[in-house]
């Protein structure tokens, strides 16, 4: 097993300023979970589709904003090489609990700015619902480019702006207000009530038929995906809506200049609508 916290350099330390308060509020909720990861192993293969344990295998895997470990503690599942996760934030306390508790023991997580995160280069690098936080998104997105070896292979989450109105126009103005309160108020005193309506519509969605205008009822989609966890997940989504400073919703055409880097390999691009209300996309680079 191997752990580092590693100093940032000059330059990342400016870069960090930006985003240092999205890190800490991320850490407060990271930090105050139980043990493990919140998410399923399906819900890991899903997140991760199109890429599957034949990518990942013996190959050596980074994580740009690994957060609390979640992800990092399934990706192991798949048995590569060389884990790596990196992230601003004091939740590496957290990830290097949950990444200890773990069978592998080939990985290292790391205290740093991902924007200016700099590597030997890994075949695998992938970045789930982080880019979306940063002040500058696209900064974050080039630092995934940059640290992918040369004929490897890049996976990205972010929120989508198409499908989300509810969010942007709903729950984006409570946010702006309660991420300035305390990480226990905003959790327990706004997420956890704003949960419980959502978790009534999401589960009753999921016991109608699917008739066509049931199917254009808003976050349809993705409501049928959340449906199926328990009440302690939809406040755990509710609180990481709340608690950040910074949320930036991109669609389509933003993702589809980032993906026309000359770096990627135009044949290796996709990019997949998720739940519809996010984007999944990638490729391999030069």
């Amino acid at each position: 097993m191997q752990t580092a916290e590693r100093n940032s350099l000059p330059e990342m330390m400016l870069r960090t300023k930006s985003d240092q308060s999205t890190a800490d509020a991320f850490a407060s909720s990271w930090n105050n979970l139980p043990s493990g990861s919140v998410y399923t192993l399906p819900q890991f293969i899903e997140w991760m589709e199109p890429l599957t344990t034949l990518d990942v295998k013996n190959k050596t895997v980074l994580e740009l904003g690994c957060g609390n470990g979640s992800l990092l503690t399934h990706m192991a599942l798949w048995n590569p090489a060389f884990l790596e996760g990196v992230d601003l934030g004091d939740s590496i306390s957290s990830a290097t609990k949950n990444l200890n508790s773990s069978a592998f023991k080939n990985w290292k997580i790391i205290k740093g700015d991902l924007t200016g995160y700099q590597s030997g280069g890994f075949d695998l690098v992938y970045c789930i619902g982080v880019l979306h936080h940063l002040k500058n998104p696209r900064a974050g997105f080039d630092s995934v480019l940059a640290n992918v070896k040369p004929a490897g292979r890049f996976h990205c989450w972010v929120y989508a702006k198409e499908g989300n109105g509810v969010v942007r126009y709903g729950v984006d103005p409570l946010r702006r207000l309660v991420c300035h309160f305390p990480w226990w108020f905003t959790k327990y005193g706004v997420a956890t009530p704003l949960a419980v309506p959502f978790y009534l519509y999401a589960k009753g969605l999921s016991n109608l038929p699917a008739w066509s205008l049931v199917k254009k009822l808003p976050m349809y989609e993705y409501s049928l995906w959340i449906a199926q966890r328990k009440f302690h997940f939809f406040r755990h989504v509710a609180f990481d809506q709340l608690v950040t400073p910074q949320t930036t919703f991109l669609d389509r055409g933003t993702i589809e200049s980032w993906l026309s880097h000359p770096k990627i390999e135009a044949s290796s691009v996709y990019l997949r609508m998720r739940n519809g209300n996010s984007w999944k996309f990638g490729g391999r680079v030069h």
